[in-house]
């Protein structure tokens, strides 16, 4: 399936010129490289090639152009070359050598020679190796391994540039195996190859592109005949971890419901835990803790469910409503940057009805902490936190509005079940039942995001089919990234795990732009787990619940997701995420895909190492894949598939299946032989054995049945071998870093230039697939986009990265290189399984004993050898181990055998080349006469001697295991069928064996090129020799010989070999180095002996053994070593004895120097003699090799008894090594230095910290872009930099301080606390701007910036000007605080974020002394370098100073007395005063049942303790101690200051929540004098007052003569140290206002800047508090809090200090606060009148500030138009912490508490409207939360009142914030109510509920008590009563009245109406009844 054309080269040229080539095929070009300056010839001998997916046709063509290259210019076209691929389209090859045409077509005298290969994709075309088809190879990067051997002659030492060229000969062989071997063995060097040759030219380009790690480091690939095995055996699935998890419940918000009485559950899987009940309220305050502790595996922790509910009404008598939750998995928090999310908000939504939208918010904090991960400490930011949009707690990337989805897993069908019942169980189902069914009840459970669902069960059967689908309904994205499918087995008792597998939901979906949702299959999943025979107790039961690796094929399972993302106006029913399940139509034969054949070989070339509790039965090895091969236990034949072979009645028992399996009866079927044959293993020293395949190797080999989904393998390999490379790539530049070598940039070049290749190869050959490459589901369709996106992106940034590597920039380029690493990595493996894994198992008898699992994708072949797998045609070491919990700890340290094996894996029609990778001169045997059948024994008639000589020199930090804290080491050498030991060194950890050991006659079996090129690898491994007992392991690793064959002389380059350090591993531990190299000699005859004869045998008391060869060993050199013997400390009780008298041993290169005895331990542990030497020490002129430091610590006790006290190994000691300046750079910075002090003659660097502005002003003003051309023009010139403030800037600030002056009587320490924390807070988010070097980094070439020659300090002080100007710019041109929205120019101390000691300022105050923790004891099993703390047993204190002797004249040579250690201090005891402030403590780890903690503060420092357990601090984590101890102590008795943090407990013992420890001896010898910090500015009095009893003026005396510097020389506002000048204020104002001239400004001013004086000078300790962690050592690693202090030290010999600094805590201010109700209006109506039906609400108030202090208003009844009228006032006194702009409550959390707790909630004012009711509970209408530090100012009139005003987030309101704190009185015409919609169908919109017009004044205590108020309308200063309609009243309390209003209010115009209708019917009636009466007397006359 490719096309390759190989250039050879192109004659008959006419002229000299450049040239290169391009070839053109289906549009796709490549084009040569170019060959410089040739002549009539261009030699190109380079192969490119084209994959194609369909045929090429007959009428296809290929062209190639001859350019002559110019690089100004266009190329000019010399010739072209054009060819129908007829010919080779059936023959399959072609060579030729044509003519050229020009663009006449006429031929040319030039001419072109070319071979072009075509393999068919269907295999027809083409009868060459497929070997011969390799990757592209640029053959301009190599040159001919004759012109190395002539001009390479590298001198010793090995350093620089002749190092490396030593290991480009000697190490990397990869580059040139085939060409040394046609060099050495064939003698035809001329013959074209692909391999590159290897580069001696360390100028040439080339050189980036070839590796300089060691070739017998097997952490780099070896060649192309053996895979690279691993060299960590331990699996990491199983073993268990501690992690802490820490929620924070502060508060919520928004809460849907009216009324509510909240408490929030905290559930992490079956853990529950509550919070407080808060009443009434729909933002409750909680601000509780709840710490989860976990010991279990890492994934286990990680796929736990931590759900947030919040419940309303919850007590003992009922659960509560549930109003919303929220869940998320823990992997997600501990993926987030520092493991955590901090204050962030949580949507609370109801997983009964999705629909409603948003129920609420929640804000916590959560973080998950393993043991040795920092804890970053966030930023705090109010205001931001407030804005809950924009703060959510989601993961980055997922999108605030999550919409709903559905997640539809389809359930099809799965085959290759296990039996889940014993034989006997099924004889007699068998027999009971008179059928023989599936022993197996089968069903699919599938969890996510905290639910379950499962399928229906299928009775009795192996190959279940369900064909139904299960529906999740989720938001979308979930915060839940792993989904579990299992089958289970359906037992009456208790349900069986079968098979687990997981499903990554990052895996399979994608959320950038052109993303796609979670899609998966329909395809097969593979699930592994135990064994497959059933047992009735399973030891590895874990393996089939996922934990660990999984030691068998299980079955598989074909399904299939979707998802479906819903309208949220779908129909109903589809918002619950109840879990559905349905039947689904059952898939197509060809759903998952066509079936093929594969071919599976293997052959077992060597095994040994085996385990000797195997040696008395006979072993045999099982290579299986899926059920295939599995003859024993594999496939079950379901009983449909028995009654149709007509085997119903055919059982077997399983042993005697077993039995007669071991006994070589195997299936009759040829094309599967799954069994090597039976074969009792051999030893040759009783300690490891092996299996005697000496010639004859036997073969294993499967016929097996698939899907063919090998698309999915092959891309997936193609991307592995790009990411393998580059981590080859990235780990040479690692290693050149690490041993010093030249030019590592030019390395990571060409590791990013090799990115850009694979990556535009992988691109390449993926698009060359055409329609095959994406796949048959969708998953494959948009997982190929995805990759092809991604790495084309890689490959851009990888091609950026190779244009931007220099060396200022090495590390920012290395770490991108990583994230790129990193991003492919995570593209590599398909998540769609295919093929099932490979299991070989070792058999002792009928035992399965150990295994080894290869994916099949590593060996799965192609025709494309970059779609091969990296150990397809191969051979692979394989280690066999302990299947599952056996292989964790020690015996999962031993190996139980080690296999190289050979495997080959393809389908079935390509398996003609199954044998092509395996070392030829072999003949195959194979069974029976057919040629075809595969060979079941490979004969090696070819047998080849030979010695190894493996040269052990010696080993560094190694493993403790005997109880003294030493080993008694020696080293095993197991090659081949052969071991050996070297001598036993005892008690070192640092053993120096130098010994060779010699294996002669070791016979292996091939041809000797192939030997020469792929030598069997050799084991070491290192044991402790015990006298009594078994010997203890201790490490293992893994190296390769340089072999020599017979005809090859013994000289350099090869011969002889280097050492090279070996990292050694114990499980996944690492275990120590051994410094060795090997070299495998093949021997002929005794001439071949004698020629490389090795040194002469010495005597030894363990017998002669043979040293090390001097060619071998490393050049030494005289060395000279000092040591600082300081003293001794903490040192713990040795055999139950106290440590009296010792002394400490130094030992390095077999030199050792003792130090004076210390007589007396406890009364001076320092020792006498502080210096000492060691005179030429022959240690390696490379540091590479230079071996450790041993310091060794005794007791010396009485009649000459001594008792070993503890060891420590320095590994690496290049950080003691003294290297000289060269002499030349120092001649330049010289030199340099006068020419800018002559081109500045009055250079001095001005430091503008004081208050005098004017002078400032009078100076010059320079911009930085200014500054940069000047530094550019005057390169090393130090300018006089000064800022310009505008004065108007400076007016407007005067009057701004004038108008709200800042009364420095109210400041106090806290003041300047506060405001260096807001300061903290900012540069946190400062933390990406540009650093100081973007000043000089910015042009493309550095070097026109600073000259080449100027050294780094030069560059550092450069920078330091820059960052003067920065610092003063930032200082003076801005305002320092931001307090609120007002700057108040408050001074300012440094807090630490971090240990004092771990900031990157003061390098451990190890600049002086270095502590060395002594270890005794036997390191545990499974200790980590957390837990081996317990095994020190005490502290060394000294120093190292190694350097070598002489030292050059032009270097300041040492002291006779002290060496380099001029200017020591005495080490004789001091008395200091050790003031110790303990400010706060912050995360406290709970210790209550409660999730709270009593703290309080105990404090050791040697036998001086205070314990503050009475002033404990009730319930609080974030309590403030504000406590200041003294003590005297005396160093160096008494250096250790211990801080401890305790929970008080009323009846238990006090818990110790953690504790930190200060070795305050280093701090007080450091020069970076941390006695006591300077202060920013020097002042007598307030605040700031300086606290040192030394002013700045004498403490810089005091540096000046101790460091003999000139100076300080004094001026007007100026002090000159050395030649730099400082310049401040020169005037003090005292208490009084008086002024006065005063030098300690400027003093100040250079104490500040004390790191800028040349030499000596060093960042001074200022005016700080530091940050420390807590520990516990029950929770080894993991952070229990922190807190924060600060220690000053004064000697007691010099002038005492003052008192204390008050630090003690602030009192809250008492307020009171008066909230005047004067109207309401529009509030709703929620009663019906009982006699007219209208609208009325008989309306109050209700109000609180605290949540227990709840008043109420009278009520305004029968209100008509939600209009009340209250003049009300409601007063609230609380207490205020303005800093922190919290409420302080203090009370009793209930009736059972001991004591009081303080609590502190924010101050929010709370309002709510009820409608009362007399016979049911009051209606809630509406509310309001004004924060009283964020308060909107009212409406100046009731219409503009609207809901914007009660938006809680700043962003979505118009209205201004104003704080009552501030303004003290504001009164509105209207604040609105709110009120939650029911009607809603989103839930999450808010309704406007009324108006009140209010009046909120704020006052002190003491204001309040002179003006006194009333509650309500009470005296004093009553408030009149409301002038309320009469409709205002109660009708059962007033009923006259109330008919009053009823008649005559209501019925009014009515019963007039009817009254006067009344009046005239009557007169009417009257009229009519005396009307015939009038008549008649009318008519009468009457």
């Amino acid at each position: 399936m490719s096309l390759e054309v190989r250039i050879f080269n192109v004659a008959g040229l006419k002229g000299k010129g450049s040239r290169n080539a391009r070839i053109t095929f289906r549009g796709h070009s490549y084009s040569t490289r170019t060959i410089e300056d040739c002549e009539n010839e261009a030699l190109f001998n380079e192969v490119f090639d084209w994959p194609v997916a369909s045929p090429i046709e007959d009428r296809e063509m290929i062209s190639i152009d001859v350019f002559n290259y110019n690089k100004v210019f266009s190329n000019r076209l010399i010739g072209r070359f054009q060819m129908v691929l007829q010919q080779v389209v059936k023959d399959g090859e072609i060579s030729l050598e044509e003519s050229l045409l020009d663009s006449n077509n006429t031929a040319l005298k030039t001419t072109i020679s070319i071979q072009i290969k075509y393999l068919a994709p269907d295999g027809t075309v083409g009868n060459w190796a497929i070997e011969d088809f390799q990757p592209q190879r640029n053959m301009s990067d190599v040159m001919s391994i004759k012109s190395n051997m002539d001009d390479s002659n590298p001198a010793r030492p090995l350093t620089g540039q002749g190092l490396v060229r030593f290991r480009m000969l000697a190490i990397k062989a990869t580059a040139a195996r085939q060409i040394a071997r046609q060099a050495s063995i064939a003698g035809n060097p001329s013959t074209p190859t692909r391999e590159p040759r290897i580069l001696l030219n360390q100028s040439n380009p080339a050189l980036d592109n070839i590796s300089v790690v060691s070739l017998t480091v097997m952490d780099q690939p070896v060649t192309n005949r053996r895979s690279k095995p691993e060299t960590k055996f331990e699996s990491a699935a199983l073993k268990l971890h501690d992690f802490q998890v820490s929620v924070t419940v502060i508060e919520a918000r928004q809460l849907s419901g009216t009324n509510m009485d909240p408490v929030v559950m905290v559930q992490l899987g079956d853990d529950k835990k509550y919070t407080t009940q808060k009443e009434s309220t729909n933002c409750p305050y909680y601000n509780e803790v709840f710490v989860f502790d976990y010991h279990l595996p890492r994934q286990v922790v990680f796929d736990k469910i931590v759900t947030f509910s919040v419940i309303h009404s919850r007590n003992l008598l009922r659960s509560g409503t549930l109003v919303g939750k929220f869940k998320m998995d823990l992997g997600t928090v501990y993926a987030n940057p520092d493991h955590n999310f901090s204050r962030k908000w949580a949507v609370l939504t109801d997983p009964d009805d999705l629909n409603t939208g948003p129920k609420g918010y929640l804000k916590v904090d959560i973080s998950v902490v393993g043991k040795g991960d920092s804890i970053k400490i966030p930023k705090i930011n109010e205001e931001e936190e407030d804005d809950i949009e924009n703060n959510l707690l989601l993961p980055e990337g997922v999108q605030a509005e999550r919409q709903r989805a559905r997640f539809i897993f389809k359930i099809y069908q799965a085959d290759g079940l296990p039996k889940m019942n014993t034989s006997i169980t099924e004889k007699l189902k068998t027999v009971l039942q008179g059928e023989a069914k599936d022993l197996v009840d089968p069903y699919v459970e599938i969890t996510f995001c905290d639910q379950k669902g499962r399928t229906s069960v299928r009775k009795n059967s192996y190959e279940p089919c369900w064909n139904e689908q299960i529906i999740f309904t989720e938001l979308f994205p979930p915060l839940c990234k792993r989904i579990k499918v299992q089958i289970r087995d359906k037992d009456n008792i208790n349900n069986t795990v079968i098979g687990t597998t997981y499903i990554s939901l990052d895996k399979i979906s994608n959320s950038g732009d052109r993303g796609f949702l979670p899609t998966f299959g329909p395809t097969y999943v593979n699930m592994y787990g135990s064994p497959r025979n059933y047992t009735m107790v399973n030891e590895h039961s874990d393996l089939n619940e996922g934990l660990g690796e999984g030691v068998a094929f299980r079955c598989r399972l074909l399904l299939a997701l979707s998802v479906e993302l819903v309208n949220i106006n779908a129909s109903d029913g589809q918002g619950s995420s109840d879990v559905e399940v349905e039947y689904i139509p059952a898939l197509s034969e060809l759903g998952a895909g066509k079936m093929d054949e594969f071919f599976l070989f293997g052959s077992f070339l060597e095994a040994n190492m085996i385990d000797r509790t195997m040696a008395d039965k006979p072993v045999t090895f099982e290579v299986t894949i899926g059920n295939f091969g599995n003859d024993i236990d594999g496939a079950n034949l379901s009983r449909k598939k028995r009654m149709s072979d007509g085997s119903e009645d055919s059982l077997e028992d399983t042993d005697d299946e077993s039995q007669s399996l071991l006994k070589g009866s195997v299936t009759d079927d040829p094309t599967i032989r799954p069994l090597t044959p039976p074969t009792r293993p051999l030893t040759s020293d009783k300690y490891y054995y092996h299996m005697p395949f000496f010639e004859n190797k036997p073969c294993v080999y499967l016929t097996s049945y698939w899907h063919d989904h090998k698309r999915r393998l092959y891309n997936s390999n193609i991307m592995h071998r790009v990411a393998d490379k580059l981590d080859e790539g990235l780990q040479d530049v690692q290693e050149m870093l690490k041993t010093s070598h030249e030019r590592p940039d030019r390395r990571l070049r060409g590791v990013a230039e090799e990115l850009t290749n694979g990556c535009a190869s992988y691109i390449r050959l993926v698009k060359g697939t055409g329609g095959m490459g994406a796949g048959r589901t969708r998953l494959d369709r948009e997982r190929n986009k995805l990759c092809l996106r991604d790495v084309e992106y890689i490959g851009k940034e990888a091609k950026k990265v190779k244009a931007m590597v220099k060396p200022s920039v090495l590390k920012e380029n290395l770490s991108k290189m990583k994230s790129l690493h990193s991003k492919l990595k995570g593209l590599c493996d398909d998540p769609q399984h295919s093929i099932p894994d490979v299991f070989i198992w070792m058999l002792s008898g009928p035992k399965r004993v150990a295994y080894a699992r290869i994916a099949a994708r590593q060996i799965l072949h192609s025709v494309r050898e970059e779609e091969c797998g990296e150990h397809c045609g191969k051979i692979q070491t394989l280690f066999l181990r302990l299947p599952g919990k056996k292989s964790l700890g020690l015996s999962g340290w031993s190996i139980q055998a080690k296999v190289d094996i050979y495997f080959w894996f393809g389908l079935a029609k390509n398996k003609r080349d199954f044998l092509k990778g395996l070392p030829q001169g072999y003949k195959a045997i194979r069974a029976g006469n057919s040629l075809k059948a595969p060979p079941k024994t490979l004969n090696y008639p070819d047998r080849l001697q030979f010695e190894l000589r493996a040269h052990m020199y010696q080993a560094r930090g190694l493993l403790a295991a005997d109880d003294t804290g030493l080993s008694d080491p020696f080293a095993k050498v197991i090659f081949s069928t052969h071991t050996d030991t070297t001598q036993v060194i005892e008690e070192t950890l640092s053993p120096t064996w130098d010994q060779t050991l010699i294996m002669p006659n070791i016979t292996l079996f091939g041809r000797a090129e192939e030997l020469r090129d792929d030598p069997p690898i050799i084991i070491i491994e290192v044991f402790d020799q015990d006298t009594v007992g078994k010997n203890e392991y201790i490490g293992r690793t893994i190296a390769k010989p340089v072999v020599k064959m017979s005809h090859e002389r013994y000289e350099e380059p090869r011969f002889p070999s280097q050492l090279d350090w070996y990292q050694m591993y114990r499980g996944m531990t690492k275990a120590g180095e051994i410094l060795a190299a090997f070299e495998l000699l093949q021997i002929k005859g005794k001439d071949q002996i004698e020629s490389t004869k090795v040194t002469e045998a010495i005597q030894t008391s363990q017998g002669h053994k043979f040293t090390v060869p001097k060619g071998i060993r490393p050049l030494l050199a005289k060395h000279r070593i000092e040591v600082l013997f300081w003293g001794l400390r903490d040192l713990k009780r040795v055999q139950l004895i106290s440590v009296d008298r010792p002394r400490v041993d130094i030992e390095i290169a077999g030199r050792c120097v003792s130090s004076c005895l210390i007589n007396n331990y406890k009364k001076n542990p320092n020792f006498a003699e502080p210096v000492k030497f060691i005179e030429d020490v022959d240690l390696p002129e490379v540091e590479y090799w230079c071996p450790p430091i041993s310091i060794t610590c005794i007791d010396c006790r009485a009649f000459g008894r001594s008792v070993l006290v503890g060891t420590h190994i320095i590994s690496n000691i290049s950080k003691f090594v003294f290297r000289p300046p060269d002499k030349s750079k120092i001649y330049t910075g010289k030199t340099l230095d006068r020419l800018s002090n002559a081109s500045c003659p009055n250079r001095s660097t001005v430091h503008s910290f004081g208050p005098s502005i004017a002078q400032l002003i009078s100076e010059f003003y320079i911009t930085f872009k200014q500054l940069k051309k000047l530094v550019n023009k005057n390169k090393l010139c130090f300018f006089r930099v000064s800022l310009d403030l505008n004065l108007d800037d400076e007016e407007k600030k005067t009057k701004e301080d004038e108008e709200d002056p800042l009364d420095e009587a109210t400041l106090d320490w806290w003041s300047k606390y506060f405001a260096s924390l807001e300061t903290l807070n900012e540069e946190k988010s400062k933390m990406d701007e540009a650093n100081i070097q973007d000043v000089y980094n910015d042009d493309e070439d550095q070097e026109s910036i600073v000259p080449s020659t100027e050294t780094n300090d030069h560059k550092a002080k450069l920078a330091e000007q820059v960052g003067v100007v920065k610092q003063a710019k930032k200082s003076l041109g801005a305002p320092v605080r931001k307090w609120k929205h007002k700057k108040l120019p408050i001074d300012e101390l440094k807090i630490y974020d971090t240990e004092l000691e771990n900031s990157n300022e003061f390098s451990g105050f190890n600049d002086l002394l270095n502590s060395f923790d002594l270890y005794r004891g036997k390191r545990e099993d499974l200790a980590d370098d957390i837990t081996d703390q317990k095994r020190i047993v005490g502290n060394f204190k000294g120093a190292f100073k190694i350097y070598r002797h002489p030292l050059p004249h032009y270097v300041e040579q040492p002291d006779p007395q002290y060496g380099m250690f001029k200017g020591l201090p005495s080490n004789e005891p001091i008395h200091v005063l050790v003031r110790v402030y303990i400010i706060r403590a912050t995360d406290l780890h709970p210790t209550d049942p409660n999730g709270k903690s009593d703290p309080y503060i105990v404090i050791s420092l040697g036998e001086n303790k205070v314990n503050d357990k009475e002033n404990y601090i009730s319930k609080q984590l974030n309590p403030t101690f504000g406590k200041a101890f003294d003590f005297e102590a005396t160093f160096p008795m008494e250096s250790i200051l211990n801080v401890q943090i305790y929970d008080w407990d009323l009846l238990s013992a006090d818990d110790l929540i953690g504790e930190t420890k200060i070795d305050l001896e280093n701090r007080f010898y450091s020069k970076h004098r941390s006695l006591c910090g300077v202060a920013e500015k020097y002042a007598i009095f307030g605040y700031n007052q300086w606290r040192d009893p030394m002013k700045p003026s004498e403490i810089l005396k005091k540096l000046c003569k101790e460091l003999k510097l000139d100076g300080p020389h004094f001026m007007p506002g100026k002090v000159r140290v050395g030649n730099k000048t400082f310049q401040g204020a020169i005037e003090l104002e005292d208490e009084n206002g008086h002024k006065k001239p005063t030098e300690e400004h400027v003093a100040l001013v250079a104490l500040r800047n004390w790191e800028e004086i040349p030499k000596v000078g060093c960042k001074l300790v200022p005016e700080h508090v530091e940050t420390r962690s807590l520990y516990n050592s029950e929770k080894p690693g993991i952070e229990q809090g922190r807190v924060e202090l600060w220690v000053d030290m004064f000697p007691m010999d010099m002038p005492l200090p003052g008192p204390p600094v008050d630090v003690s805590p602030r009192k809250p201010k008492g307020f009171q606060l008066r909230v005047i109700i004067w109207n309401t209006d529009e509030v709703l109506l929620q009663d019906d009148d009982f006699f007219t039906g209208e609208k009325a609400s008989d309306i109050y108030l209700k109000g609180w500030l605290l949540g227990d202090d709840k008043q109420e208003t009278d009520i305004h009844y029968r209100s008509l138009t939600g209009e009340g009228n209250f003049n009300w006032r409601f007063i609230y006194p609380f207490d205020y912490l303005v800093a922190e702009e919290k409420c302080v409550v203090t009370k009793k959390e209930s009736m059972f508490s001991w004591d009081e707790t303080e609590f502190k909630i924010p101050p929010r004012l709370n309002l709510q409207v009820w409608d009362a009711d007399h016979f049911s509970a009051d209606d809630f209408l509406g509310s309001l939360t004004l924060d009283l530090t964020r308060l909107p100012r009212g409406a100046k009139s009731a219409n503009k009142c609207s809901l914007n005003m009660a938006a809680e987030d700043d962003d979505s309101s118009n209205v201004p914030m104003i704080s009552i704190f501030k303004q003290r009185r504001i009164k509105g015409l209207g604040w609105p109510f709110t009120a939650k919609n029911d009607q809603d169908e989103l839930g999450n919109h808010s309704t406007f509920g009324g108006k009140v017009e209010a009046e909120i004044s704020l006052l002190t205590a003491e204001e309040a008590e002179k003006n006194p108020a009333g509650y309500g309308r009470d005296e004093p200063d009553p408030l009149e009563k409301p002038n309320r309609p009469d409709t205002s009243f109660v009708w059962f309390m007033n009923p006259l009245k109330s008919l009053r209003y009823l008649i005559c209010a209501r019925f009014k115009w009515l019963i007039i109406k009817v009254f006067i209708a009344l009046l005239l019917i009557a007169l009417l009636v009257l009229f009519i009844y005396s009307s015939p009466s009038w008549i008649m007397k009318k008519i009468v006359g009457a």
